[in-house]
This record gives structure tokens, C-alpha cells and sequence, in this order.
């Protein structure tokens, strides 16, 4: 799919919108060709805010963005044995507790999870203090987080998951009103009352 923009300020207009827009001089009596390519894994409908902005124009030529790297691919990018911040500290450890024997989709859905009820206004903003919530996650106890073992490969997998969760680098399998989950092994009786989303590995997830 293409759209033909105006090249005045597009560059401006993908920056923005959390995009870059790389340009390519044209030859003589061709157009330019624009390959706009994504900042994070939620670009779709900007590219689209983006044509609807410059429609009308025949100046710029611009390609639709390349699809997002698979997860995996992200996640062995990412993969390291520290978080920058204590926020995505307390988030790799949630993830780490919560679901490292997980495929990597379902530890994904734990972040998001996560930071869905950080953003819900139905819990606290800060991503720790949700996690520590009393009788919220099992693993927490009297308000405070175990030790993580810092030199395992799944706790620099949940380092890389929580990066990728918290600058939405890809597509979620949960939606944002997916605030609770539960094991499979488990039948809380608060799973009756909510709206069942989908299963991920051992993880079934409510709205």
C-alpha cells in the first residue's frame, strides 16, 4: 500500500507521530520514495493519521511501514542482565516470578498486564507499587519482592520482555482492559464474575 504526501514537513509530521521517515532524492522527473518505518510496535494507525494528513498531494511517495521483528527476535536484542530503572526493575521481576516458564507471548501478556492496571486508574500508576499491592501477585510477600537469580537466562529474557512491554515494541495478544489472569490450575472464584479474554500457555486472561 502507498500514499502520496507533501514532502514539506513529513519528516516532522512521522516524528510526531513516533515515526521516522527516511527520504530518497528523486531522479529526474520521478517522485520522492519515503519508507516510513515505525519507533514501536503500534505504528499501523499512525502511518494512516499520517496519509490522512498529507492526502491530495503528489510530491512524496510513501511505502507502508515493514512489519515488526517477531518477538523472539526482540527479546534476543534486548537480553541483558540489568533493568535501566526501578520501574522496569520491579517489572522484569514480576515477569521473571509470575511466568518465566512461559512461552515468551505469555510473559508478554504478564507485562501487559501489568501495565494495563498501572495505566487504569483502578490501581496505583507506579508500576511497583502495583505489583506489591497486597494480594495481588502470589509471589509477593508483606509487600516485598524476592531476589531474583540476576545471572539466569530467564531473568535476562524477563529484563528484555519487560523493555519491550513498557515501549510497546510489539503487538500484545491481551487488550487493554485485560487487568487479571490466573493459572489454569488454579478456578478463582473472581474468574466468574469477569469476561475471559484468551489463554496464553498456563495463563488464562480476564477483562
Amino acid at each position: 500500500m502507498t500514499r502520496i504526501f507533501r514532502a514539506a514537513g513529513l519528516a516532522a509530521a512521522c516524528a510526531a507521530l513516533g515515526a521516522t521517515a527516511t527520504i530518497a532524492a528523486p531522479a529526474q522527473g520521478q517522485v520522492a520514495a519515503i519508507q516510513a518505518q515505525p519507533d514501536g510496535g503500534l505504528f499501523a494507525g499512525l502511518f494512516e493519521s499520517v496519509a490522512a494528513l498529507f492526502a491530495g498531494s503528489d510530491d512524496v511517495q510513501v511505502a507502508a511501514p515493514a512489519p515488526a521483528p517477531p518477538l523472539a527476535d526482540l527479546v534476543s536484542k534486548f537480553e541483558t542482565d540489568s533493568a535501566p530503572d526501578p520501574e522496569q526493575d520491579c517489572l522484569a521481576t514480576a515477569i521473571y516470578f509470575e511466568s518465566r516458564g512461559e512461552p515468551i507471548e505469555g510473559q508478554l501478556a504478564v507485562a501487559d498486564v501489568v501495565l494495563n492496571r498501572a495505566a487504569s486508574g483502578r490501581y496505583p500508576p507506579d508500576l511497583c507499587d502495583v505489583i506489591t499491592q497486597h494480594a495481588q501477585f502470589s509471589f509477593v510477600r508483606h509487600g516485598h519482592m524476592p531476589m531474583a537469580d540476576r545471572a539466569s537466562e530467564a531473568w535476562r529474557k524477563a529484563v528484555a520482555i519487560a523493555h519491550i512491554a513498557e515501549d510497546r515494541l510489539a503487538e500484545t495478544e491481551v487488550p487493554a482492559d485485560v487487568l487479571w489472569y490466573h493459572a489454569t490450575y488454579v478456578s478463582p472464584s473472581w474468574g466468574k464474575r469477569l469476561t475471559r479474554e484468551t489463554q496464553i500457555g498456563l495463563h488464562i486472561f480476564y477483562s
